[in-house]
């Protein structure tokens, strides 16, 4: 079997297509609850909290070079090249995952919610009567 051939038949196996829609599908469904976590609830713990942000808070673990003239905020201090220590850029990372994980929980929850419930396995059949006669007279026999 030839290589090209080979990666072929590797290529077109079901487990392979499926895993390959499982992360186009992932990758999708994670850009829907990043939006959502991004777009509509930090801002509104944004206005819960008073409008903090972590993102600014920081501590220089070096002074700015000689002459610097420019603002004091992570972005330009990073871009000037001073080491910064960004404990609020960690806690505002630590508070989406979390915002993320109780969102995706919650999903999850309602999709299974919503699943239809599994039938109930049917009740056995009942026993024939040919097999009650036959198993009396067995009984019957014993004695």
């Amino acid at each position: 079997m030839s290589f090209v051939s080979e990666f072929k038949a590797f290529a077109v196996k079901g487990n392979v297509v499926d895993l390959a829609v499982g992360v186009i599908i992932g990758a999708a469904f994670g850009k829907i609850v990043d939006s959502l976590v991004k777009d509509i609830i930090m801002p509104l713990v944004g206005r819960v909290v008073g409008g903090l942000d972590f993102s600014n808070y920081f501590l220089m673990l070096s002074s700015p070079p000689a002459g610097y003239s420019g603002p004091m905020t992570y972005e330009a201090l990073t871009k000037a090249g001073v080491p910064l220590l960004a404990y609020g850029n960690f806690i505002t990372v630590a508070l989406n995952f979390l915002i993320l994980a109780f969102v995706i929980f919650v999903m999850v929850k309602q999709i299974n919610r919503l699943r239809l419930a599994e039938p109930a396995p049917a009740a056995p059949a009942p026993e024939p009567e040919d097999v009650k006669l036959l198993r009396e007279i067995r009984d019957a026999l014993k004695r």
